[in-house]
């Protein structure tokens, strides 16, 4: 028998379709438009081609803040992925604790980027900052903005002091939807805690990781507004991302196609990333013959 199908369903989200192309499309194809034209001003317009892309593609100062960005972006989920994982097999299940530990979590989330920044700004700073007051007083010399080292770490802990909550509330929803069942059976098996995790815990978790580390790596592979805010980018150019010289290049010098080719490619590596995470994650086990009922 034939299905029927009710076309008058689509003009139930056309509204959001029109919302999402005035929202995104429309200023997407105008990145694109200024991304293959020149201008010298009085809103003339010259063909440009390929340039721009060509341009940036050959140039150290974009290779270099992609490397940063990568090295940013895989710094954060090797810390935040397993941290956030303990932390969420640590919280209770039950009982008065579960409230408790979960507004704790989400109150880092809670706080706005700029203010994050600012935080860790004044927090860091080696003369009126209680964080650098007290390195320097043990003797580690510690200055964010003199020291390229001191900078990184500032930038990564902040991010993971900020965000690493999030996987712990996607990590800790995946725990709680494990049914009973499967721990009295590891119980009654005498599998170890360890056992219990590699085989019960982590695979059930696999979805929410899977968007965790979506999430995770997108923020992270985008973030602008915490690291401008506390370093500005340097000392130097040390932690001069390609959202930060994306800014620089279309708002200080005012270049838009450099700057609109550079968002497009920025664009299309965080795609193409996502694209090969989502991938391997969710072909991980694929093939592993699954029980009955699972």
């Amino acid at each position: 028998m034939e299905k029927t199908v009710n076309n008058k369903a689509w003009f139930m989200v056309l509204p959001v379709l029109a919302l999402v192309a005035f929202s995104a499309v429309i200023p997407l194809m105008t990145v694109v438009n200024y991304s293959v034209q020149d201008t010298f001003g009085n809103n003339q317009f010259f063909w440009a081609g390929t340039e721009w892309f060509e341009e940036l593609l050959a140039s150290e100062r974009f290779r270099d803040a992609l490397v940063r960005n990568l090295i940013f972006s895989f710094s954060i989920l090797a810390i935040e992925i397993p941290l956030g994982i303990f932390i969420a097999l640590c919280m209770p299940r039950k009982g008065w604790g579960v409230p408790v530990c979960l507004v704790l979590m989400a109150l880092p989330l809670l706080v706005p980027w700029n203010v994050v920044g600012t935080i860790w700004q004044v927090f860091g700073r080696a003369d009126i900052g209680l964080l650098g007051y007290t390195l320097n007083n043990l003797g580690i010399n510690y200055n964010y903005t003199q020291d390229p080292v001191a900078a990184w770490i500032t930038v990564i802990v902040m991010d993971v002091w900020h965000w690493t909550s999030l996987v712990v509330l996607l990590c800790y929803a995946g725990l709680v939807s494990i049914p009973e069942a499967y721990y009295q059976a590891a119980r009654i098996d005498g599998a170890s805690k360890w056992a219990v995790f590699r085989y019960i815990q982590l695979p059930k978790m696999q979805r929410v990781l899977l968007i965790a580390v979506l999430l995770r790596f997108m923020d992270s592979f985008m973030i602008y507004t915490e690291p401008f805010v506390v370093t500005g980018g340097g000392p130097g150019n040390s932690t001069t991302f390609l959202s930060i010289d994306l800014v620089k290049m279309a708002l200080g010098q005012f270049d838009l196609g450099p700057a609109a080719a550079m968002s497009l490619v920025y664009f299309l590596i965080i795609l193409v990333f996502s694209y090969v995470f989502y991938t391997v994650m969710t072909n991980v086990g694929a093939d592993k013959p699954q029980a009955k009922g699972e």
